[in-house]
């Protein structure tokens, strides 16, 4: 008993650091994905280095949802893959104890995994999503430029339409720019330009908008006259406060709302439309992937000591794809549970099912000596790849 229990602490001790490492090294992965939008950001629009910070930090709680159970996964496979290749899983087998014996550090840190993912998707996804929606506001308020969009009809200005057909992000300039002004009462002011340059007032939430060469065609509608004026240069000021309002007053995504805002939502929803469904599957999302964390670990066990004869990166390899298949199937759960073909609670637990079903069968398998043919799935990789090579 005393060997098992140093055995436990050696293992779990091996968990750490190699956890720590896994969670930076996905995170960063994660956020690569951002790094496009984040340059854009610095480069064309300016914005200050400190908000981009916050912009990532407050994303953070999301990916971690992900990378939390990843990294519990691969700490598992990486551990096991060194205890089978130095030979001591054979030492412990050898001593009379066996692997499921060694279950016990792995469920320890599989827990902690499941309360640091339960935690982000209870509280942290939610937090950062609506305190990320609190920062965009201030960023929109301070450059409207990022808010535009080309050929698009922008009405989000207090009685101002616009539409920009193309938006050089270099140098802030508007081609061929059209306005419906109808700020005045009784009287529609049309703006018709070919160039135009944006400048930001975020102190009294207004942006102007300076055009050149262009036309303004004026509608009285009591007098029923129209006029055409030409101008070389011509500014006109933009309340932005509507469109921070819009952004403040629009309904919250599921992925912005916490806990107990989803289970009233379901629990008092007289229809069952598609934001109903949105709401139970994020719902049963948040509450099956934290289990991730024990299946996903329990299946690394046995794919790290039985790729003892095979090499370690295809071991890391196996560990990943059983990963993707996971989220594979998460992604299939959610695409027929929003349609309501089934309930979405099957989609999103059907996971868990599977690899747990799956890590338990191997586990088994190994437990009795009995091989999972990885070197066979391995060399017959390596042949197809030959193939092709050639």
């Amino acid at each position: 008993m005393k060997t098992l229990s140093l055995i436990n602490k050696y293992i779990f001790k091996e968990f750490v650091p190699s956890f720590a490492v896994n969670v930076m090294i996905f995170t960063f992965i994660f956020l690569m994905a951002e790094l496009i939008q984040i340059t854009n950001w610095i480069v064309n629009y300016n914005i200050n280095l400190s908000t981009i910070l916050w912009m990532i930090f407050y994303q953070t709680p999301y990916f971690l949802i992900f990378v939390i159970p990843l990294s519990i996964m691969i700490t598992v496979l990486l551990t096991f893959l060194k205890l089978s290749s130095q030979n001591e899983i054979l030492a412990i087998k050898s001593g009379g104890i066996s692997i499921y014996a060694l279950l016990t550090p792995v469920g320890l840190f599989c827990l902690i995994g499941f309360v640091l993912t339960g935690f982000m998707t209870f509280y942290g996804q939610a937090w950062g999503r609506m305190a990320l929606r609190e920062l965009t506001i201030q960023v929109l308020s301070e450059n409207v430029d990022i808010g535009l969009k080309e050929r698009t009809f922008d009405d989000s200005f207090n009685g101002v339409t616009l539409y920009v057909n193309e938006i050089n992000v270099s140098d802030k300039s508007l081609v061929d720019v059209f306005i419906e002004d109808n700020r005045q009462p009784n009287r529609v002011n049309t703006v018709i330009a070919p160039r135009g340059i944006i400048f930001n007032d975020p102190n009294n939430a207004t942006a102007h908008l300076r055009l050149f060469n262009g036309s303004i065609h004026q509608t009285d509608l009591n007098e029923k006259t129209a006029h055409a004026i030409h101008f070389d240069t011509y500014e006109i000021s933009l309340d932005t406060r509507r469109s921070a309002d819009r952004i403040k007053s629009k309904a919250k995504r599921p992925k912005e709302m916490s806990m107990g805002e989803l289970h009233r939502f379901v629990r008092d929803a007289d229809n069952k439309d598609g934001r109903y469904y949105s709401m139970l599957l994020e719902l049963q999302r948040r509450l099956s992937i934290p289990f991730g964390c024990f299946v996903l670990g329990l299946i690394a066990v046995p794919l790290g000591v039985q790729a003892r004869s095979t090499k370690r990166s295809f071991g890391l390899v196996l560990g990943l794809l059983f990963f993707l298949l996971y989220n594979l199937l998460l992604s299939v759960g959610k695409v027929y549970g929003e349609t309501g073909l089934y309930p979405p609670q099957i989609g999103m637990w059907l996971p868990n099912v599977i690899i747990g079903g799956l890590g338990i069968y191997f586990l088994i398998r190994t437990a009795n000596e009995r091989t999972l043919k990885l070197d066979a799935v391995y060399h017959w990789l390596q042949n197809l790849i030959s193939r092709w090579t050639r």
